[in-house]
Order: C-alpha cells, then sequence, then structure tokens
C-alpha cells in the first residue's frame, strides 16, 4: 500500500478536509487533543503554514487527501505530528508518510 501514499504541498481546499478529520470522536480520543472549532481550525493553519521553521505536507492515498503531516520546533526539540482521517486507518498509510516525510528533511525529529 505504501506506493500509493505520497505527499504534496498543502493547498487551501485541503485545509478544510484537514478540518473535518480533526472533529472525529475516536481521532480526537486516540490523539488526546480537543478538536478545534472552525475558525480556530483556519487560524491554526494560517499561522503554522506562514512559520519557515514549520514544515507542512498533505497525505494523499491515490487520488485522495488522507491526512496531514508536519514538523516543528518545540521546548528546543524538533517534534513530528500528523493526523490520518479515520477512513485511512490501518493501511500502512502513517507509516509509508512518516518514511517519506523524514527523507525530505534536513534536521531529524
Amino acid at each position: 500500500m505504501g506506493s500509493a501514499v505520497s505527499l504534496r504541498e498543502v493547498v487551501d481546499a485541503d485545509i478544510q478536509v484537514f478540518y473535518e478529520h480533526q472533529r472525529d470522536p475516536a481521532s480526537v480520543k486516540m490523539a488526546a487533543f480537543p478538536a478545534r472549532d472552525r475558525e480556530a481550525h483556519e487560524q491554526h493553519w494560517v499561522k503554522i503554514t506562514n512559520d519557515p521553521k514549520v514544515v507542512t505536507r498533505t497525505i494523499m492515498f491515490g487520488d485522495e487527501v488522507a491526512g496531514n503531516i508536519g514538523c516543528w520546533v518545540q521546548d528546543d526539540k524538533r517534534l513530528i505530528g500528523y493526523w490520518i482521517g479515520r477512513e485511512f486507518w490501518g493501511k500502512g498509510i502513517a507509516t509509508a508518510a512518516v518514511a517519506q516525510f523524514v527523507a525530505l528533511l534536513d534536521e531529524r525529529p
């Protein structure tokens, strides 16, 4: 399944899909991170896409937006995180996306 996974730059239309992914109750429970309302979600994405220290990508599974992945600096450590839509769980998408994403980075998370 990994060959069907690709990463690309985030485009505005992706952010609506990300919003729906982060609203899913099972996803919220797994992530242990509360869902944002639409305005807070959009403000978050404006902030991170304009921060040169943050690297973000859209995770594609074939022609579908499966989620997002990014890295940032927090407490002097580079961290990596991702959010996959529940309909894409259990297909090896996160594993393939992390491998591809880390290969893009000069600095290791």
